[in-house]
C-alpha cells in the first residue's frame, strides 16, 4: 500500500513555516497555548466530525477545507482574536 502523500515539503518551502517547524520548543509553546486551545475548542464546535477529515485532506494537500473552517471560525470576534494573538506570538524573520 503506497504512502498517503503530504504537503510537508510544500509546507517547509515557505521560510516562515520552516522556519516554526524547526523551532520545536516554540512549536511546542504554541500547541500548548490557551489560545490554541480555544481556537481548536472553536473549530470543533464549528466542523463537529469534519475537523478531523479536514485536516486529513491538509496534510494531504488539500487545505481548502481547514480553510474554510478557519474562515469561518474568524468571522467571529473571539475567532478573530485568538488568531491574532497566536499570529503574534510567532517571532517576525528579521532579515
Amino acid at each position: 500500500m503506497p504512502e498517503p502523500k503530504t504537503n510537508l515539503d510544500q509546507l517547509m518551502r515557505d521560510p516562515k513555516a520552516a522556519k516554526l517547524l524547526k523551532q520545536k520548543d516554540l512549536l511546542k509553546n504554541l500547541m500548548q497555548s490557551p489560545d490554541t486551545q480555544r481556537l481548536m475548542q472553536l473549530l470543533n464546535q464549528s466542523a463537529g466530525d469534519g475537523l478531523k477529515g479536514a485536516a486529513a485532506s491538509a496534510a494531504k494537500g488539500d487545505p481548502s477545507a481547514l480553510t474554510g473552517l478557519l474562515r469561518q471560525v474568524m468571522q467571529s470576534k473571539e475567532g478573530a482574536q485568538l488568531v491574532q494573538r497566536i499570529n503574534q506570538a510567532v517571532p517576525e524573520d528579521k532579515r
